[in-house]
C-alpha cells in the first residue's frame, strides 16, 4: 500500500483525498500557491509546499513544481484530483518516469479518451452506441456544412478537444452553419490549440446520464451504477443524482454494460466515468442513450455514487493504485436508496452568475443530514483565481422524494455572509414540480431561469423574523418563558443554533439555544440581522417604533442601515409604491443592501442619488401610508 501522497490539487477534492487518506494511514502532502497559504487542505494535510504564485497556470499547472515537491517530501504517489492535470497524459508519465505512482489512468487511456473524434471511432469498433453524426478528417467549411445537412437540424458542433462546455454551438438551421462553425473553431483555438470539429444530432430532449466505471491492473472492469446529471447550465452540473430517475433494469443493464466495454477497449485503470445522452422525449430507452465521452479521472459528483453503493472511491483508487484488485466484484455491488448532491458556488445568479469574492466572513453549512465537502473554513477567502465552488452538499435517503427533501432542508440552514451564492436559486430548483417528479432534461434551467432567481427582497414571514431579534434585542420585545423563545421569531431552521448580526459593522455571531431566552454575549445594538429565507441570505434593517436608527422607521422614513454608497434609485418623488417594492439600494459592507416601502403608499420624499455616500441613519426617502 501506498504510503505516502502528495495531492495535487487544492480546495475540495484535496480535502477530500487527504480524509481518506489520513483513515488509511497514508501520510499526506499539500501543494499551495501564494493565494492558498493558509487554506484549509493545507492546514490539514501532514506537510505543504509552496510552488508558485497565484495564477493556476503558474503554480498547479506547472508539472514539473509539483513532482519536485514530491521528490523533495518523499511522497510515493501523486493524486491528481480533478480539474488542473489530472486527465494531462503527459503528466501522468512524467509523474511515472520520475518512479513515482500516479494515482489514476495510463497514459495511454487518457490519451485514448482525449479526443472526441477518436474516442467515439473507439467506441464504435467496441460495440459501444454513439449519437449519429461526422466525425471525418476532412474539415472544410463545405463537407461539415453538407454533413449537417445529412443529419438534420439542429445539429451540434462539438471542439474534439474540448470539455468543460467550451467549444460547442447548437445550430437550428443550415442559414447559421457557417458562422457557428467560425465562432466554435475560435473558441477551440483558443482554449485547445485545435480546431478541429465533430458533428452530431442534436438532441432536443436530452437528459445527462454517466456510469461511474473502475478497472484494476489485474484486468477487472466493474461499473458502480449511473447517475444523472441533467440539470446544468450553460453545460455545467448544477445538481446531480444517482441513481438515474426514471432507469429500468434492463435499460440500466444495458448502459452499464456499454460503459464497461467502453472502459475494456481502453485497457483501463483507476476511475472514471461513461458520459451519455439520452433522447428522453418518451421515457429512458436503451437505443435512444448513446455514448458522448470519457473522462479519465475522479468526477466532481462521485459523492452521490459514493453514498447509494457504500464504497469509497478514493480509496478504490488508492488500492489499484498500489496494484490490489478491485475491493468489489460486480455481484457484490447494488443500489441503496438515492442519492442528492447540489454544488454551492460563490456567485451572484441575480448578476448573471457573476463569481463573487471575499472574506467568508459568516459560514455555516454542517447543519441537517447528510454530508458536505469543502475546501474553506469560516474566515476563509473566496478569490478570483479559482473555481468559486464553496462546497457541495450530498444528501441520502430511502427514496428520492426523500433525499430531495433532505437537500431542501440542507439548502435552507446554510448561512454564508457578504459573499453571494447560488443557494437560493438550487432551493428554487430542488423545490421545482418538474424536478421533484423526475422531469427535466439539461435544457430544464434555461427554460426556467425568471422562476429559478430569487427575488431582491425576503418574504415577509421571513422580514419578520430578522425584525423579531432586532426588536428584542433593542428592548421592544420580551421572552415568552411559556412559549421559550422570542415573539414573532422561527428563525426558519428547526436546529437553528446561531444568528447572524453587524454591530458597527462588524459581524458577530450570536448563540440560540432551542429557541429558549438566551445570552448574546454582545453589549452593542445591532444595525443588521442576516436571515435564511428559502435558501437565499438577506440583510435586515431594525425598524424600531421608538425612533429608528437603520432601516424604516414608523412614519414611513427609510434610513440607512450603515455607511455606503447609492448605486441604484428605483423611484422619483410622488411615485405610488406598493408594501416591499424596492426603493433604494446601497453597497455596503461587500453586500448590495435593498430598502424597499414598509408599506402602500406615495414617496414624499427622495434624498438619495446615484453615487452618493450616505451615512448610517441618514433619511434617503420618506413614503406617506395610503389612505
Amino acid at each position: 500500500m501506498i504510503g505516502s501522497l502528495l495531492i495535487a490539487n487544492r480546495g475540495e477534492i484535496a480535502c477530500r483525498v487527504i480524509r481518506t487518506a489520513r483513515r488509511m494511514g497514508i501520510r499526506t502532502v499539500a501543494v499551495y500557491s501564494d493565494a492558498d497559504a493558509k487554506a484549509l487542505h493545507v492546514r490539514q494535510a501532514d506537510e505543504a509546499v509552496h510552488i508558485g504564485p497565484s495564477p493556476a497556470r503558474e503554480s498547479y499547472l506547472v508539472g514539473e513544481r509539483i513532482i519536485a515537491a514530491a521528490l523533495q517530501t518523499g511522497a510515493e504517489a501523486i493524486h491528481p484530483g480533478y480539474g488542473f492535470l489530472s486527465e494531462n497524459a503527459d503528466f501522468a508519465q512524467a509523474v511515472l518516469d520520475a518512479g513515482l505512482i500516479w494515482v489514476g489512468p495510463k497514459p495511454a487511456s487518457i490519451r485514448a479518451m482525449g479526443l472526441k473524434d477518436a474516442a467515439k471511432a473507439r467506441m464504435i469498433a467496441a460495440g459501444v452506441p454513439v449519437t449519429p453524426g461526422y466525425l471525418g478528417e476532412d474539415q472544410s467549411p463545405e463537407r461539415l456544412a453538407r454533413e449537417a445537412d445529412a443529419i438534420g437540424y439542429p445539429v451540434l458542433i462539438k471542439a474534439v478537444a474540448g470539455g468543460g462546455g467550451k467549444g460547442m454551438r447548437r445550430v437550428e438551421n443550415a442559414g447559421e452553419f457557417a458562422d457557428m462553425l467560425l465562432s466554435c473553431q475560435r473558441e477551440a483555438a483558443s482554449s485547445f490549440g485545435n480546431t478541429q470539429v465533430l458533428l452530431e444530432k442534436y438532441i432536443l430532449s436530452p437528459r445527462h446520464i454517466e456510469v461511474q466505471v473502475f478497472g484494476d491492473s489485474h484486468g477487472n472492469v466493474v461499473h458502480l451504477f449511473e447517475r444523472d446529471c441533467s440539470l446544468q447550465r450553460r453545460h455545467q452540473k448544477v445538481i446531480e443524482e444517482a441513481p438515474a430517475p426514471g432507469m429500468d433494469a434492463a435499460t440500466r443493464e444495458a448502459v452499464c454494460g456499454a460503459a464497461v466495454r467502453a472502459a475494456q477497449a481502453v485497457d483501463y485503470e483507476g476511475a472514471g466515468t461513461i458520459e451519455f445522452i439520452a433522447d428522453a422525449s418518451d421515457g429512458l430507452r436503451a437505443d435512444r442513450i448513446w455514448f458522448m465521452e470519457m473522462n479519465t479521472r475522479l468526477q466532481v459528483e462521485h459523492p452521490v455514487t459514493e453514498e447509494i453503493t457504500g464504497q469509497d472511491l478514493v480509496e478504490w483508487q488508492l488500492r489499484v493504485a498500489s496494484g490490489e484488485p478491485l475491493p468489489k466484484r460486480q455481484d457484490e455491488l447494488s443500489i441503496d436508496g438515492w442519492a442528492m448532491e447540489a454544488r454551492l458556488y460563490a456567485e451572484d445568479p441575480a448578476k448573471g452568475f457573476l463569481p463573487s469574492i471575499g472574506r467568508l466572513d459568516w459560514l455555516t453549512l454542517h447543519a441537517g443530514s447528510g454530508r458536505v465537502e469543502t475546501g474553506v473554513e469560516q474566515g476563509d477567502e473566496v478569490s478570483t483565481f479559482y473555481d468559486p465552488m464553496i462546497a457541495k452538499l450530498v444528501t441520502h435517503a430511502r427514496s428520492r422524494e426523500a433525499a430531495i427533501d433532505d437537500l431542501l432542508a440542507k439548502l435552507a440552514n446554510i448561512n454564508v455572509w457578504p459573499v453571494r451564492t447560488n443557494s437560493g436559486f438550487l432551493f428554487r430548483a430542488a423545490s421545482n414540480p418538474s424536478f421533484r417528479s423526475g422531469d427535466v432534461d439539461t435544457g430544464f434551467i434555461g427554460s426556467n431561469l425568471d422562476d429559478l432567481i430569487a427575488p431582491d427582497v425576503p418574504s415577509e414571514t421571513a422580514l419578520e423574523d430578522g425584525l423579531a431579534v432586532l426588536r428584542y434585542l433593542d428592548g421592544d420585545y420580551e421572552p415568552d418563558p411559556w412559549n421559550g423563545g422570542l415573539p414573532g421569531f422561527r428563525a426558519n431552521r428547526q436546529s437553528a443554533t446561531e444568528a447572524l448580526l453587524l454591530v458597527d459593522g462588524r459581524p458577530v455571531v450570536a448563540s440560540i439555544e432551542n429557541m429558549r431566552p438566551y445570552e448574546l454575549r454582545i453589549d452593542e445594538l445591532p444595525s443588521l440581522a442576516i436571515v435564511n429565507d428559502r435558501g437565499q441570505t438577506y440583510a435586515v434593517a431594525p425598524w424600531r417604533v421608538g425612533g429608528a436608527t437603520a432601516g424604516a422607521a414608523a412614519d414611513g422614513a427609510i434610513l440607512s442601515p450603515m455607511p455606503g454608497r447609492v448605486i441604484a434609485v428605483e423611484v422619483a418623488a410622488g411615485d405610488r409604491v406598493a408594501k416591499g417594492q424596492k426603493l433604494v439600494t446601497l453597497e455596503a459592507m461587500k453586500m448590495e443592501h435593498s430598502l424597499v416601502a414598509p408599506f402602500d403608499g406615495t414617496v414624499a420624499e427622495l434624498n438619495a442619488e446615484v453615487g452618493g455616500q450616505v451615512s448610517e441613519g441618514a433619511v434617503l426617502a420618506r413614503v406617506e401610508k395610503a389612505e
